[in-house]
């Protein structure tokens, strides 16, 4: 590549920018450019970098691109600031309380709530399609009885995908519902599935008079001899927690299932990398490393002020998992929604658990500290989740399933609105090279 003229030198300060309403101004070693600067519809400023290299001969440099757009996308709207979460405009409160997780999914998906006939049909289809292909069920015989649900869970998304090539590429939105529906339907039993044969027990099939919650409980904890009748405050609680993380901004994941899918993998590939990516303790199990908290500090007989002093200690390294967000330096909007949910649906269970009784002190004990409240510290949705998950009888190794088949609806929508658009490129992002400068090949007797 060409550049349009010498760059300054390594560690000189000579460069600046200069933001206006409309434009950008770039100063590099004393030449001006000028970038588009472009406004979202909720007033959010992006300097348009798209041709900084070609122009500037430079890149931008953000490692773990927490100031780099990637995308312009019409799905999710936040403000971390605010705590506002929104799906396609609408609240994620009003979303949670009255919406259900398949209408959120389809509004998620194509942009708009159903109507009537369009839910319907949409229903339909995650009733057709919510077995898998009985040969798929030797797959899982391959793995070993302690295998993680996640690794699964990935390579039945992917196998899906052998026993339905005619959806690898859904060219229009008569064979783009049937697949999104597939998807959503399929990863369900396939999880359920999962679960069972780490306990032993037969895989439980799918009923069609169930909605989507009470038909994953039922395949989850139903026996062959014995069906499971879950409460209404447990539908309802896990029904949140789906819309909840059903979608979130390009976060690890769904940034994972765009650049995947700009390669124009298929929509089972790309989900299935989404997997792969949740997978992560930083990302899909950090509700998992609450739990694994609480369960620490049970096990050392220690209470819960004596952990958050600790937790305060600037010498200890110690974490209070569960509290503050990346993305939210105010209350996270999903936590409060969840938070009543886990009084609701604990009261009506009547649990009495060690680790639920420390987890409610824990949480009393940070919300009264200035330590924490200065810090905007408060308990984020993995928080609430984790014990509400718990309570249900859903193993921890299995939390990151249940954040996965909630985030698919997101993924699903991410991917679709990435493949409509003409003028996506492959996603190839730049690097600043550190390494060592060129040098000749030397024979291993010369070396030393």
């Amino acid at each position: 590549m060409k550049r349009p003229g010498p760059l300054p030198e390594a560690g000189t300060k000579t460069m600046s920018t200069e933001a206006t309403n409309d434009r950008a101004v770039l100063t590099i070693g004393g030449k001006t450019y000028e970038l588009p600067v472009k406004i979202g519809t909720e007033g959010e400023m992006a300097i348009d970098i798209t041709s900084l290299r070609s122009t500037t001969g430079a890149i931008t440099l953000d490692d773990g691109y927490g100031n780099t757009g990637s995308c312009e996308s019409a799905i999710t709207f936040i403000d971390g600031d605010q705590g506002i979460l929104r799906y396609r405009g609408y609240p994620i409160e009003q979303l949670a309380e009255q919406s259900t997780f398949v209408e959120s999914s389809y509004l998620l998906i194509f942009g708009e709530l159903p109507t009537g006939p369009q839910l319907a049909e949409f229903r339909r289809l995650l009733c057709e399609h919510e077995f898998i292909h009985e040969d798929m069920r030797h797959q899982f015989e391959g793995f070993p009885p302690n295998a993680h649900p996640m690794a699964i869970l990935s390579a039945m998304i992917n196998a899906l995908g052998a026993y339905e090539p005619d959806l690898l590429e859904p060219e229009d939105d008569s064979r783009f519902i049937d697949a999104a529906a597939r998807l959503m339907s399929k990863i369900r039993t396939v999880a359920a599935a999962s679960y069972k044969k780490s306990l032993g027990q037969p895989m439980i099939y799918p009923r069609y008079d169930l909605q989507y919650v009470p038909n994953f409980l039922h395949m989850m904890f139903s026996k062959p001899n014995h069906p499971h009748q879950p409460l209404p405050e447990v539908v309802s609680a896990l029904r949140q927690i789906l819309i909840l993380h059903a979608d979130h901004e390009q976060n690890c994941s769904t940034s994972t299932v765009r650049m995947v899918g700009s390669s124009q993998a298929n929509l089972y590939a790309s989900v299935a990398s989404g997997v792969c990516a949740l997978w992560g303790p930083l990302h899909g199990g950090a509700n998992q490393a609450v739990i694994d908290m609480l369960d620490q500090i049970i096990a050392s007989g220690e209470t819960p002020e004596a952990f958050i002093a600790r937790v305060k200690d600037r010498n200890s390294k110690i974490r209070l998992m569960g509290f503050g967000h990346r993305v939210y330096k105010n209350y996270d909007p999903r936590a409060k929604i969840l938070k009543v949910a886990c009084d609701r649906m604990l009261n009506k269970l009547g649990i009495h658990d060690r680790m639920l009784d420390v987890a409610m002190k824990l949480e009393e004990v940070a919300l009264k500290d200035s330590y924490f409240i200065d810090r905007k510290l408060y308990p984020n949705v993995d928080f609430y989740s984790g014990i509400i998950m718990k309570a249900i009888g859903i193993p921890t190794d299995m939390f990151p399933v249940m954040f996965a088949i909630g985030r698919l609806p997101g993924w699903i929508a991410h991917w679709r609105e990435a493949h409509l658009q003409p003028s996506q490129k492959i996603h190839r992002p730049r690097q600043l090279y550190i390494g060592a400068r060129m040098r000749d090949y030397q024979p291993i007797d010369r070396r030393r």
